[in-house]
């Protein structure tokens, strides 16, 4: 694997030296993650487990409980309904684990189950796991001019590259940069930041100096995914805030993180292509740029309340006691239940539905 961090590092370091010496760090990122054959969700690395010992970086709620997927076909369900569709759009499948939970428990209500990944080794994996279902999917790289039906992504805008903007000073005197990437001396690569006229959408209080994110590509792939739907509903779950939780004065180091081994560090810049990058998802920035874009906001809630409202304590109830506690992991406040976060999209007339029916949120957004 050190072979391969090699090869992305030297592939970095050429797109550095023909960017004048200076890479935006959400170039950094695109590269990292997605550079063909080399990034990590493009090589062949185990990334999806729930233990370290399988090799795996990280476990999603999938990998954790088929209740996840059976819970979330609840809602889906009544959106292809609600909607008069029967198709599913699942973008980043991972391992294929929620695509096979929400085709065995959707049935005949999915004619078609669409999988846009760009990962060719991620693809193989999902079509072996997917067998049974063959007849049903297809993948694609691309989106069509328009598409319908229900639209899933799990834990696909935090992979999504960000800008880094760094203040240096407090507010009233400081002065913004845009933090991007070098090579050291050394050869390494090192942060480097130059001033810029972009900013974070509120003023940020306090004296501190202040690490942020912004998320020009997340909003981006909202508005195509509006551009396209004709009818039907995006669901995104994912971990994140609203916007003045996102850019509170005492949040200044950013949520910018790193997964390897099941074990999270604060250092994109080592072991390239060889872990995860992520950041939180600003919610508020996702919801203005659906409306902006012509949908509707349908609901915004925790994860907790979301599977809660979709019936996950009643299956739960019929779990043994070690699968029960693997799937309380969802919608417990310290586990994943209060930090991950479901926002609802729709095209056409809005409708309200089931999984924020209690404890919608939209009103902060």
């Amino acid at each position: 694997m050190t072979v391969l961090s090699n090869e992305i590092a030297a592939h970095i370091t050429q797109a550095i030296a023909a960017a004048g010496g200076w890479l935006g760090f959400d170039r950094f990122m695109a590269l990292a993650l997605y550079m063909p054959g080399l990034g990590y969700y493009a090589n062949d690395s185990t990334k999806f487990g729930a233990m370290p010992e399988s090799g795996s970086d990280f476990v999603t709620a999938p990998e954790l409980t088929p209740l996840f997927g059976q819970t979330l076909a609840v809602q889906v369900g009544q959106a292809l309904a609600r909607t008069g569709t029967d198709e599913v759009w699942e973008f980043g499948a991972g391992s294929g684990a929620l695509a096979l939970q929400l085709l065995d428990a959707l049935g005949d209500q999915v004619r078609r189950y669409t999988i846009v990944d760009l990962s060719g080794s991620l693809r193989a994996r999902q079509q072996a796991r997917l067998a049974a279902h063959a007849h049903k999917l297809r993948w694609v790289s691309a989106l069509p001019d328009q598409l319908s039906g229900v639209v899933v992504g799990n834990e696909v805008l935090d992979a999504m590259p960000v800008q880094l903007l760094a203040r240096h000073g407090g507010h009233e005197d400081g002065v913004w940069h845009e933090r991007g990437v070098v090579l050291a001396d050394d050869g390494r690569f090192a942060w480097a930041d130059r001033p810029t006229h972009l900013r974070p959408p509120v003023e940020i209080e306090g004296p501190q100096d202040y690490l942020t994110e912004t998320h020009a590509q997340g909003e981006g792939f909202i508005r195509t995914l509006a551009d396209r739907l004709t009818r039907g509903v995006i669901v995104l779950l994912d971990y994140g805030f609203g916007e003045d939780e996102y850019y509170h004065p005492q949040r200044h180091m950013g949520t910018l993180m790193c997964h390897q081994g099941h074990r999270a560090d604060g250092d994109p810049l080592v072991q390239v292509g060889l872990k995860d990058i992520t950041a939180h998802v600003n919610f508020t920035a996702m919801a203005l740029a659906a409306q902006d874009a012509g949908l509707h906001v349908l609901g915004y809630t925790t994860q907790a309340h979301f599977l809660i409202n979709c019936g996950l304590l009643s299956k739960m109830e019929l779990l043994p006691q070690a699968d029960r506690a693997a799937a309380a992991k969802l919608i417990m406040e310290h586990e994943m239940g209060e930090l991950f976060k479901v926002l609802a999209l729709g095209a056409g007339e809005p409708w309200e539905p089931l999984g924020f029916v209690h404890g919608d949120r939209s009103h902060r957004l």
